[in-house]
């Protein structure tokens, strides 16, 4: 394997026929890249679409978490027509009082990102390789994996900060709102500030033209600094970290006021652990997605990273915190069915994503992958079975990919809704993340299948005859 002054690599290929070589794109599958690698269309609505989601989303973030915390988790709506200015005035106040951007915030966000960057730096981690990059003529980029020491260091930071009362992670919880508003801040200027330092160094990429559309979908692929791949570091480092230790404040919040941690919570505090421990054992995977691979580093992907899935995610906890237990109490049985169907859904939701991201790395010559904790049964196939395009690549028909074209997206779904279940009927705003996750799978999976259908043609009809189910198998 060729190694470049540039840290580009160059994986010896032998066509689409492997022979113990990676798989690489025929020259069909070069001119349909170089054509996918441009501009095609608007998403998300085109430009006015994009500025609605910019608008929209922090508004519905505040009103939710308001009516969460100051409404008994129901929704609430002015009263009358001459109520409306009034409500509006109590949102804004409930946002000025409760969530302004104070300095305790930024030093509480701003210390856990650069602890994270400076982790990341520092820590050794596993080189994993990358998928070939069409506009970077087919090299690979090597990726730091080095997440999961990292989260048991800032785990151990935690856990001292918290036992000598430097920082009680009940802090975290009680300044929701003002930790909420800084999040959004930072979403918002790192993402036009790697717009206009990516279009100022001639790095830009797929560029529609249109400013704010731009500004949306991204300009850069490959943001680095230092050892550091910005795109993967922000998937894993913030929004998971910040997500597992809003569990474990609301957990201790609990027990300080009740002596006691509810099973509930602790439900939130096994689901949000066995994600983030996902990320981090499963990091050399990541390289291998759809995510690294092709999305551009754009406000999609920055504010929801750095402020939409911390502070959306995980509306549970925010409400079990702030109310009484016995308003979600169930019985043992609905506690063993709602833990089974966790577990449950995360073996397949772990074991999918492992197929798939180890098939992508058999077919680049990768046979040694790492052992990290848990490894699941059934998380790499031997000899498995797929299809050879004409563009090149090979698609999955083994394993969960046998029965599902998107067997994880289901799990992850699954995995979503019982953040909510969690709670029962005792609010409907915790729900808000499997029902806008479903909405954002189904639009990936629009996205991903007519970009396959271009760019594999008769081999897509082909693996879409032989795998005929999207998501649930003999149902859709």
């Amino acid at each position: 394997m060729a190694s470049k002054p540039d840290g580009l690599r160059q994986r010896p290929t032998n066509g689409a026929k492997g022979n113990g070589h990676a798989v690489g794109p025929t020259d069909e599958g070069k001119k349909m890249d170089q054509r996918l690698d441009q501009h095609l269309e608007y998403e998300f609505g085109g430009p006015w679409g994009v500025v609605a989601i910019m608008t929209g989303f922090p508004i519905l973030m505040y009103y939710l978490w308001i009516c969460l915390v100051f409404y008994d988790g129901q929704l609430t709506f002015p009263n009358s027509v001459e109520d409306i200015q009034p409500f509006f005035g109590r949102m804004w106040e409930h946002i000025r009082v409760d969530a302004s951007p104070s300095l305790y915030a930024w030093k509480v966000y701003g210390g856990l990102m650069i602890y994270q960057l400076v982790l990341a730096w520092i820590v050794p981690g596993f080189m994993q390789e990358g998928l070939p990059v069409p506009s970077l003529g087919y090299k690979t980029l090597m990726y730091k994996c080095n997440a999961l020491g990292c989260l048991y260091i800032t785990w151990a930071t935690a856990a001292a900060l918290h036992y000598f009362h430097i920082f009680r992670l009940t802090e975290i919880i009680d300044n929701f709102g003002h930790l909420m508003s800084v999040a959004m801040i930072v979403g918002f200027v790192v993402s036009f500030g790697m717009y206009f330092l990516t279009v100022a160094t001639g790095n830009q990429i797929r560029m529609s033209g249109n400013f704010i559309y731009d500004v949306f979908m991204g300009a850069c692929l490959n943001p680095r600094i230092g050892p550091i791949d910005l795109k993967m570091w922000l998937e894993v480092r913030i929004p998971w970290v910040l997500v597992f230790f809003m569990a474990v404040s609301g957990a201790c919040k609990q027990y300080e006021q009740y002596g006691y941690v509810t099973p509930n919570m602790a439900f939130m505090c096994l689901a949000t652990w066995l994600y983030l421990n996902a990320c981090g054992k499963g990091e050399e995977c990541i390289p291998q997605t759809w995510d690294m691979f092709h999305e551009k580093w754009g406000f999609l992907v920055i504010f929801w990273n750095f402020a939409g899935v911390p502070f959306s995610y995980i509306y549970s906890v925010v409400y079990m915190a702030s109310h009484d237990p016995s308003k979600y109490q169930f019985s043992t049985i609905t506690y063993v069915a709602l833990f089974t169907t966790l577990l449950t859904a995360y073996y397949v939701w772990d074991t999918s994503m492992s197929q798939k991201s180890r098939f992508k790395m058999q077919t680049q010559g990768i046979t040694t992958f790492r052992n990290t904790f848990p490894q699941l049964p059934g998380g790499t196939l031997k000899n498995p079975k797929f299809i050879q395009t004409a563009h090149g690549n090979r698609l999955l028909i083994d394993g969960w990919w046998a029965w599902s074209r998107k067997p994880n997206y289901v799990a992850d779904w699954i995995m979503s809704l019982s953040w909510g279940l969690c709670i029962g009927t005792a609010s409907p705003i915790p729900y808000f993340y499997s029902v806008f996750f479903i909405a954002v799978l189904v639009h990936r999976v629009g996205r991903d299948f007519e970009r396959c259908g271009v760019k594999y043609g008769k081999d897509w009809e082909k693996y879409c005859s032989i795998v005929k189910y999207k998501f649930i198998p003999y149902v859709y």
